[in-house]
């Protein structure tokens, strides 16, 4: 069987250099990455995606294979790095499919109203969106969910378990688990709690700032994702139109990784239906 074609590549940003990976032809879907991982972090999206998309992976700036800027990464330059990305690559038409972290990425960016941009996946994220701000109805789900995250990632802690991962994935899928942390340790000498505290500070958004993208957005949360709480992520679609909202069951913060099959065929057909 002839493989989708593939190309590596980096170009200059003012402050590091960005790298990237492009796999497959036809309509071009980029993956942003999360804090635990880089452009391999997609390798079960670009392999079932590639066939029939352009997959475009790439590393934030700071995570290896990108090059780190003198003064750490700042989320405030994400955006600008992913249409950089996009004009370097001189994109027409392209979607996005964004994880955690990847989210402040892609909803700044598409805040701009960015030619080309048709539409995003948002999985287990809402980026800059502060989930505070959700409607009052939404609120007792929430706090319920911060009562079971804090006990949950302390045992995470306790036991060796990535709490990007999940403790279902530690248990069920050691192998993927493992390699979860592998990724991740590529990794190992960025200041994650200094990033961490940039990203949870620059969450000022209200939830319905998202209709002004004006494009298609699905919301993917996770059932037991006990990092991003999917009921924010469920207020957050409620708040905009044209803006839905599902769960992928048996899953923890990393769907995309742990449940492959349902979040791929998820994001297929909500892109099928919005390309």
């Amino acid at each position: 069987m002839i493989q989708p074609p593939r190309q590596r590549g980096s170009f200059n940003r003012p402050d590091c250099t960005l790298y990237y990976e492009i796999t497959g032809t036809g309509p071009a879907i980029i993956f942003a990455h999360g804090l635990g991982g880089n452009h391999l972090s997609w390798f079960q999206q670009v392999a079932h995606f590639a066939p029939t998309h352009t997959c475009i992976t790439f590393a934030h700036r700071g995570f290896l294979p990108s090059s780190m800027p003198p003064s750490g990464p700042d989320p405030a330059a994400y955006a600008d790095d992913l249409a950089a990305l996009v004009a370097h690559l001189n994109l027409g038409e392209h979607r996005i499919v964004a994880q955690s972290m990847g989210g402040w990425t892609s909803v700044e960016y598409a805040l701009r109203r960015p030619a080309g941009l048709k539409a995003i996946v948002l999985a287990a994220t809402i980026g800059t969106i502060d989930p505070q701000q959700i409607a009052p109805e939404f609120h007792p789900e929430l706090a319920a969910w911060h009562a079971q995250s804090g006990p949950a990632l302390d045992s995470y802690m306790k036991d060796g378990i990535h709490p990007a991962a999940g403790a279902r994935m530690a248990a069920e899928q050691p192998a993927m688990h493992l390699l979860y942390k592998h990724i991740d340790d590529q990794n190992a000498a960025l200041d994650k709690p200094a990033l961490r505290l940039k990203l949870m500070h620059s969450r000022h958004r209200p939830p319905s700032d998202l209709a002004q993208a004006g494009i298609p957005i699905l919301l993917l949360g996770n059932d037991e994702d006990m990092v991003i709480p999917s009921p924010a992520m469920k207020g957050t679609a409620a708040a905009n139109p044209n803006t839905s909202f599902a769960r992928i069951a048996r899953a923890g913060h990393s769907g995309y990784f742990e449940r492959p099959v349902e979040f791929n065929a998820a994001v297929g057909a909500f892109l099928a239906k919005n390309s």
